[in-house]
């Protein structure tokens, strides 16, 4: 029997020498580092990859002070009050710190057993490298809350932050202001320098804004060259005419980019304030944007304030973008057509062809409201196309019907001039109904010469050598001008309304006026005034030469069927 009882014993030895040396190989090859203390024996061990922590060994539980000296001040106290748990009789707790020196992250967990008395028997610390995971969850935590390029708060994260601001405000009685703020002309920087310069500009001027943010003002990146600023309670320092004129001293001075170049840009700014402009925060963002692009409208480098007004022309303009997208041509569109004469004698010279649009509400729309719009979304080409084929056939069909020489007027946008193929198209048009590019006339802009002069004065050439006269409409009004005259293919030279309509009672608009019929005519041109609505005004333009007349005086713009009554009764006086 002792022989038995010796032999389990030794065997019961052998048993834990094996799971102790199973212990121990765990502990050793663990990425962990543990501390283990037994309360009876007062005695601590160190298990696993300690070194790779501390560079200090612990052999009782006052050495655990040596730790307090190696994590940054903030983590001091709970890793204190967490490697003593059972002071506050939990079995268990778990917590982050980080060293100094070494800035490792570290999951500390400790866990306590417990006798049937309820007195601490065993103590396990467990140190864990997290490091590389809480590298991750900042940099997803970055990501989350921060632009990349700038260093500014994202789109999604401001948004968060304006509302914070506006609940604040709503309960304080205070006002939030919005800037929202656009690089001008930024789309030279990038087809000139690159896509990588447009990004470095971006970068070093959100550099700059960084420093303008604090409590009360929060900036962020939106996207490509556009940033936003919200204010809460902007007064004083931070009031938004303070901040602007910051921003703009600092875009004085150039950036220097890294290959040496200075680049100066101007920003053009749109303001709204929560309560007066919008309640919420997409709202009141957009009518910052809305502003914005009115700032733009007025010449750039420049602030707008929200106004009511600005935002009713805002959804006007989108209203009639959608209506166009909808619009069938031979339903919405008509034409109409304005008679000319000549000054002198009297006689028919021929018409303006006028686009006409009512809506699918019987609502009529001024061209002079849905033609820009029509420019900026690109739908003014296929109205252009239907507007001079439409025309051309309803001028030949006059032709034919009546035999009587008339002048057929387009008016031609700049989107439209400058479209591959437009010539080739105008001529097929000519071509299909039989008229020749002497009977028609396209009118242009001054405006559209200052997009690009020299492109759109080739452009034009190559009308007139085809035989298409060409007239330059509004004069006076853009380019301003008598210098680049000699330099374009023109052969008609439309004088403005607004010039006509002052003729008579203003004494500068008549020494002007008379200027630019005398030296037109020197330089070959024919003259023509539009918007003649009186005797008065016509008798002092034949009286100055003026070639031609245009105006209610002498007829409204009407449909084609007045224009056919018109052409009967000159063919039956002829007659």
């Amino acid at each position: 029997m002792k022989g038995n009882g010796t032999q389990l014993l030794l065997e019961e030895n052998e048993k834990l020498r094996r799971e102790e040396k199973m212990l121990r190989l765990l502990c050793d090859t663990s990425s962990s580092a543990f501390i283990y203390y037994n309360f009876r024996e007062d005695r601590v061990d160190t298990l696993g990859n300690w070194d790779h922590f501390f560079d200090f060994s612990i052999s009782s539980m006052d050495d655990l002070s040596k730790l307090y000296d190696r994590v940054e001040e903030q983590y001091e106290i709970p890793l204190r009050e967490g490697l003593f748990i059972e002071k506050q009789w939990m079995d268990r707790d778990s917590f982050e710190i980080k060293l100094k020196e070494s800035r490792l992250s570290i999951e500390v967990e400790v866990n306590v057993v417990y006798d049937s008395e309820g007195e601490p028997t065993d103590k396990i610390i467990r140190f864990k490298d997290v490091t590389k995971l809480t590298s991750q969850k900042d940099e997803l935590t970055y990501m989350a809350y921060y632009d990349m390029l700038t260093g500014l708060y994202n789109r999604n994260y401001f948004v968060r932050l304006l509302g914070e601001f506006l609940r604040r405000a709503e309960k304080e009685t205070k006002k939030v202001a919005v800037m929202f703020m656009d690089f001008d002309d930024f789309r030279r920087v990038n087809d000139g320098m690159g896509i990588i310069a447009g990004d470095e500009l971006v970068q070093l001027f959100g550099q700059y804004l960084t420093g303008l943010m604090n409590s009360h003002v929060v900036i962020s990146h939106f996207s490509t060259d556009i940033y936003c600023i919200a204010i809460y309670d902007p007064c004083g320092a931070r009031s938004v005419e303070t901040i602007y004129r910051v921003i703009r001293e600092r875009l004085k001075k150039p950036f220097k980019m890294m290959d040496g170049q200075e680049v100066t840009m101007t920003v053009s700014v749109g303001v709204s304030e929560y309560p007066e402009a919008a309640p919420g925060t997409l709202e009141l963002i957009n009518c910052a944007e809305i502003v914005m692009f009115k700032a733009k409208s007025r010449g750039k480098d420049k602030i707008q304030y929200f106004e009511g007004a600005i935002l009713e022309e805002f959804l006007q303009t989108v209203n009639i973008q959608n209506k166009l997208k909808e619009v069938v041509f031979e339903q919405n569109f008509t034409m109409y057509f304005q008679p000319q004469y000549y000054a002198e004698n009297g006689k028919f010279r021929g018409v303006e062809a006028l686009i006409r649009w009512r809506d699918n509400k019987g609502v009529m729309i001024s061209p002079a409201v849905f033609i820009p719009i029509a420019e900026k979304n690109g739908t003014i080409v296929p109205i252009g196309n239907w507007v001079i084929e439409k025309s051309v056939q309803t001028y030949a069909g006059w032709r034919d019907k009546y035999h009587y020489p008339l002048i057929l007027s387009l008016n031609v946008s700049a989107v439209q001039c400058k479209k591959r193929g437009f010539i080739d198209s105008l001529m097929k048009i000519l071509e299909k109904y039989d008229v020749s590019p002497g009977e028609i006339e396209i009118e242009v802009t001054e405006t559209i010469l200052i997009e690009d002069f020299d492109y759109i004065s080739e452009r034009l050439g190559e009308l007139k050598s085809a035989g298409v006269r060409i007239s330059l409409d509004d004069f006076g009004t853009g380019f301003s001008s008598l210098s680049y005259l000699k330099g374009l293919p023109i052969d008609t030279l439309k004088i403005d309304k607004t010039f006509v309509d002052t003729l008579l009672t203003d004494k500068n608009t008549k020494i002007i006026t008379e200027s630019i019929i005398y030296m037109v005519k020197r330089l070959g041109y024919e003259t023509i005034a539009e918007g003649v609505e009186t005797r008065e005004q016509y008798q002092y333009l034949k009286e100055l030469e003026c070639d031609m007349i245009q105006g209610y005086y002498m007829g409204r713009p009407m449909p084609a069927q007045g224009i056919s009554d018109l052409l009967e009764n000159l063919t039956v006086k002829v007659g």
